[in-house]
């Protein structure tokens, strides 16, 4: 229930903004502007007054203020395939939040932090070019699953207080093999690009034999001539 209220309107100062207005046109005729003024400076005093007493006297009433009506925004769809990556990729983001925020180690919370950064990047780049999706789809269906499994025994591991040779040794292979995913998730990212970076190569070539061509580039013939 929402916490806007509203009050019900009282009506005794209502009705004492009336008496005044009475009383006041029976002692001194509202003749001109300057008595009008003065008849509703002296009402709406009147009002505050009886209202202020009234409220402290009974206490102020209130009821629900309904909510307004909200629309749902409208879901934004890329395709099939890439909106169940990035579906995918909120979960797996949630996790690692939660992970975040529950795993006390600081240099583990950094690489959590960085496995999130470039994770994200790896999922919006489903968005900006779609045949990456299947490369996605394998990151998610395995690379990052793994890492926050192996996340979570971590997270299990430490809320343990004990430091065994088990349990010691493994959050510390577990540690060692964030820095492997992380090296290996940004090298992903950048393979990612490769089919961008031959497109901009090849808009590059093209450009600059038109620019050649027309004279452009070098001290050939001006444009156009």
């Amino acid at each position: 229930m929402s916490g806007n209220r509203k009050k019900k309107t009282k009506v005794s100062p209502i009705y004492t903004v009336a008496l005044v207005w009475l009383v006041l046109s029976l002692l001194f005729p509202p003749y001109g502007m300057s008595r009008i003024i003065l008849f509703s400076f002296v009402s709406v005093g009147a009002f505050f007054g009886v209202r202020a007493f009234v409220n402290k006297k009974y206490g102020e009433e209130y009821e629900p203020e309904p909510e307004p009506e909200k629309k749902p925004e409208p879901e934004v769809s890329y395709g099939k395939d890439v909106d169940a990556i990035i579906k995918e990729g909120k979960t797996a983001q949630r996790e690692l939040g939660r992970l975040y925020a529950s795993i006390g180690n600081l240099e583990v919370k950094k690489k959590i932090r960085d496995i999130m950064e470039v994770s994200d990047k790896i999922i919006q780049d489903a968005i900006d070019d779609a045949s990456d999706v299947p490369q996605i789809k394998k990151f998610l269906d395995y690379y990052l699953p793994t890492t926050i499994k192996l996340l979570n025994t971590y997270d299990r591991m430490g809320s343990q207080g004990i430091e065994g040779e088990n349990i010691s040794g493994t959050m510390s292979s577990i540690e060692d093999m964030l820095d492997t995913a992380i090296t290996a998730y940004k090298k992903l990212l950048d393979g990612l690009f490769a089919n961008q970076a031959m497109d901009i190569e090849t808009d590059i070539e093209v450009m600059n034999t038109m620019l050649k061509r027309e004279g452009l580039a070098g001290g050939g013939p001006a444009f156009g001539v």
